[in-house]
């Protein structure tokens, strides 16, 4: 998506209100997915904010955690209840992203 959805999903909201990624009319396509029934699943397990996917290059931003929640996993609704944690992973170095996981019941249904 490369978009954050909400303030929360970053360090400074203000500034960046007509930045590429959290421009409004980006942000009201994520909005039509969430209106169908779609569940951003880390947001289901973790309300709080300071939490983030991506952080540019510039200025020791990702040392200094001012970064963007930009990568997500949507579930429909009804699949939350298989859903047990989602996370990022945000200590595994490598890019300007880090990995993000959604962790599944399996009862042997699914595979």
């Amino acid at each position: 998506w490369n978009t954050a959805h909400h303030p929360i999903d970053l360090a400074r909201p203000k500034e960046n209100i007509n930045t590429s990624g959290f421009m409004p009319i980006e942000r009201e396509k994520l909005d039509i997915y969430v209106d169908d029934g779609w569940v951003d699943t880390f947001r289901l397990f973790h309300p709080e904010p300071d939490r983030y996917s991506w952080w540019s290059y510039r200025m020791g931003a990702r040392d200094r955690n001012i970064g963007w929640r930009i990568d997500y996993f949507f579930v429909n609704e009804s699949f939350t209840e298989f859903c047990l944690d989602a996370d990022i992973h945000d200590d595994v170095m490598g890019s300007d992203h880090c990995p993000i996981s959604l962790n599944l019941k399996n009862e042997g249904h699914y595979t």
